[in-house]
């Protein structure tokens, strides 16, 4: 039985990122994002209809524009957490994000882990890593938050850092990359 493309993704397998069903895909999420970066500064909601048909969220979140996702279908939200302008998620695993946890201007969060041989790379071959993002955590501006990380309920990431090992909960990390503080 042939795997949906989000199976695929989802598996940690390589694959190929450049097939027609990922591009169809990553088009839903730029006119989402499009439409969510457009909308009338009064609108109510904390996003655009077409940007919350992708996302799971939980009871008030909050995503400022602009925002860009590369699926959206894998993106979580818990209860209450906040966007600030600028955050990128490029989703290609499941990125989960637990309630009341902000993240600053900026922020970025990369699933992609792009193979390490030139010719595989032209090929668009990847694997997809998840993020799991605890409850209560504070992400400061500008910080990067790499392949498979894990940051735990209550942690601090201090802006302009670059998480590339698993963060551990009600710990603060700073620096690049980022390290116990």
């Amino acid at each position: 039985m042939a795997r949906s493309p989000r199976e695929i993704m989802a598996s940690g397998e390589w694959y190929s990122c450049l097939g027609k069903e990922y591009e169809a895909l990553r088009c839903a999420a730029r006119r989402a994002c499009h439409q969510h970066a457009t909308m009338e500064p009064n609108a109510r909601g904390a996003c655009a209809p077409l940007l919350a048909d992708l996302i799971r969220t939980g009871r008030e979140c909050w995503i400022e524009a602009p925002f860009h996702c590369s699926y959206g279908m894998n993106l979580t939200l818990g209860d209450r957490v906040y966007l600030n302008a600028g955050c990128v998620v490029l989703d290609s695993a499941p990125v989960t994000i637990g309630s009341h946890s902000m993240l600053g201007p900026g922020v970025h969060i990369y699933c992609a882990d792009h193979h390490r041989d030139p010719a595989k790379r032209r090929e668009g071959i990847e694997r997809a890593l998840p993020v799991t993002i605890g409850a209560d955590v504070w992400i400061g501006g500008g910080a990067m938050i790499l392949p498979g990380v894990t940051i735990g309920d209550g942690a601090i990431v201090a802006a302009g850092a670059v998480v590339s090992r698993d963060v551990t909960p009600g710990s603060r990390v700073a620096g690049i990359p980022a390290r116990g503080i």
